[in-house]
């Protein structure tokens, strides 16, 4: 536990932030029908009351079963709401809670959650409990999917939502610049048992050659050039008459010229990255260089880095979540976080991964150069 906060400093701090995570996570859901949280968006998204309801089952996974030897709700939930265990095209026919009662069922492992978090002790020889982990796992997890549900809000081009207007980028008002680092050795990942995943630990000393990079993400009016110039147009932009709009949570609107370029695969962030003189930054760099750039977490950030472990390595507490992903190239690293994704999840050691082809992700770039 981090020095100086107590026991009952850290309960109180989880319920906390247990309770905003559901808040976010209801506030999105709460304008849909049934038949909305039903639907099967696409079939790389699965529908939203799965999402629902697997985000019950890892906490009761966690932080009932796991830490305290509870009894699942029912055994069936094993199959049909863990990850793994089936494609989310599948997710639809897989005999899915119903709305009320996926809704129900959620609130239920809350109530029994919170009514452990007085007594829960988190002492430091305990992996799952230090610092409040195995919480933080499941708050950070409730957040992530609450990005996941918004990406399938989006992909419903049919769906308007009325909080739309809550939830965009900020409009990147600085000139065009760049930072310029020399090669050297910097101190990459982290060591916060506490909050960290597996995929960020253990801290240990990288080294990069002399890079620079653009201190913000790429527009979508510098992106317009590059479609301009014969690239295809991101997901969701619609060429009119007077311009480029974008489909935006059901919404037609004009394309904001000044907002960072989001919706595009790494194919095309790469296309883009060479048509316009640079190349897309190495995971290392982009580490490196993260406290000198602005509109950080505005948009994901593709880097040009396949998704490795770091030197010393090791899962925890499944070998589910990183570990079977490592080691191909059928995956890249997206960094920074964007408009979508909580300040518990976007921090800049924080490991995003996806591939190659995906361009429903809240997801840009920002241009590298030699140096």
């Amino acid at each position: 536990m981090p020095a100086g906060v107590h026991t009952s400093e850290l309960s109180t701090r989880i319920a906390s932030a247990l309770e905003e995570a559901r808040w976010r996570t209801l506030r999105a859901l709460a304008p849909l029908s049934d038949a909305d949280l039903n639907a099967q968006p696409s079939s790389i998204l699965s529908p939203l009351v799965w999402d629902l309801a697997h985000i019950g089952h890892q906490e009761e996974l966690w932080l009932l079963r796991t830490l305290h030897g509870e009894q699942p709700t029912e055994q069936r939930f094993d199959d049909i709401y863990t990850a793994c265990e089936h494609e989310r095209s599948e997710r639809a026919e897989l005999g899915l809670l119903a709305p009320t009662d996926a809704h129900d069922y959620v609130a239920h492992v809350r109530g029994r959650v919170l009514r452990r978090l007085p007594g829960e002790r988190f002492p430091d020889d305990e992996p799952l409990r230090r610092g409040g982990y195995a919480y933080h796992m499941v708050i950070q997890h409730e957040h992530q999917h609450n990005e996941t549900m918004l990406q399938a809000l989006q992909i419903r081009e049919d769906l308007v939502h009325p909080f739309a207007e809550l939830w965009r980028p900020a409009v990147i008002e600085d000139g065009p610049s760049v930072a310029r680092f020399d090669a050297g050795e910097f101190v990459m990942g982290c060591d916060d048992f506490g909050w960290a995943y597996d995929n960020e630990q253990p801290a240990h000393i990288e080294r990069t050659d002399a890079f620079a990079i653009d201190t913000h993400p790429v527009t979508n009016a510098e992106y317009a050039r590059f479609v301009a110039a014969g690239a295809e147009p991101p997901m969701y932009w619609r060429r009119g008459a007077s311009g480029w709009s974008r489909v935006r949570f059901g919404r037609v609107e004009p394309l904001p010229p000044d907002e960072p370029v989001q919706h595009i695969s790494f194919h095309e962030a790469e296309a883009y990255a060479k048509w316009a003189g640079g190349r897309l930054p190495t995971e290392p760099e982009w580490e490196r260089a993260v406290a000198r750039l602005s509109y950080v977490g505005q948009v994901w950030e593709w880097t040009s880095s396949g998704f490795e472990p770091y030197p010393g390595f090791r899962a925890f507490p499944y070998d589910g979540y990183s570990a079977v992903f490592f080691g191909t190239d059928d995956y890249r690293v997206l960094r920074g976080g964007s408009w979508a994704t909580h300040g518990k999840v976007g921090r800049h050691t924080f490991r995003n991964w996806d591939i190659p082809i995906r361009r429903q992700i809240f997801a840009g770039l920002r241009l590298a150069y030699d140096a």
